[in-house]
């Protein structure tokens, strides 16, 4: 029997975090249906205009996630966080600071001080991060609900490059491991929830595909499969051929 995605207070039955950076907006309803997500990320500067307001074009039952998406420092997330709770009355936030225009690295030092701020301001922080466990185990300190380490530089498609540090992260974090940034292949989510991730957060992939619906369909065919891998237990690998049949009695 599997078990509900727990952040913070919340709980949820989907595993598929639907990022909506790259989307035109007429089209996020269409893959929020098609994927079945119920959370869909939001940077607070497409919230904070009159015109194509994201907040119109979400159904009520999906669970907005705000982003500090153009910070650059802890102080910098903090506010963001506040206007964006201000918009859309969301308490779980995704720490974004981003210092690095070049390679968009998150900084984790930073990270870990603005988790701190904005766990004692009211909220539920989730860390975008760099895999690293000695950054990730500082920000559970601080105070994080959820960590989520990048598979590859944001926004390029290359698949798992971080896939070893994301490992470790599983094995020795007891906050929820959400696999964000780079994936762009349906098999790759499906890998990263084999391997015991909680949740997997894509958007690019979907946005730049010739169908989006039928993507965004794929990646949550591909994590509910993943999902369903890991906690039946993946059968052993063997050094040797193992025959399925047996090779005696079949000549009597």
């Amino acid at each position: 029997m599997d078990t509900k995605l727990k952040i913070g207070k919340y709980e949820f039955n989907s595993r598929f975090i639907l990022g909506s950076g790259k989307f035109n907006i007429e089209l996020i309803k269409s893959a929020i249906f098609e994927a079945e997500a119920e959370i869909i990320t939001m940077a607070i500067r497409r919230a904070n205009t009159s015109k194509d307001n994201i907040l119109d074009f979400v159904p009520d039952n999906i669970k907005i996630l705000p982003n500090t998406s153009g910070a650059r420092n802890a102080q910098e997330a903090l506010r963001i966080a506040r206007l964006a709770r201000e918009l859309s009355g969301a308490d779980m936030i995704k720490i974004e600071v981003i210092k690095d225009s070049k390679y968009l690295f998150p900084d984790n030092h930073e990270t870990i001080k603005a988790v701190e701020l904005l766990k004692q301001d009211g909220f539920i922080p989730m860390a975008y991060m760099y895999p690293d466990l000695s950054a990730a185990r500082d920000m559970v300190s601080a105070g994080a609900d959820a960590i989520m380490p990048l598979a590859a530089p944001i926004g390029t498609n290359k698949g798992l490059l971080t896939k070893d540090f994301i490992k470790i992260l599983i094995d020795e974090i007891d906050v929820p491991i959400i696999v964000d940034a780079g994936l762009g292949r349906p098999s790759e989510a499906a890998y990263v929830m084999e391997m015991g991730a909680d949740a997997v957060m894509a958007n690019t992939a979907i946005a730049t595909a010739s169908d989006i619906k039928l993507m965004a369909k794929a990646f949550k065919l591909a994590i509910e499969a993943g999902r369903m891998a890991y906690i039946s237990k993946l059968g052993k690998i063997s050094e040797y051929a193992v025959a399925s049949s047996p090779l005696t009695g079949f000549l009597d």
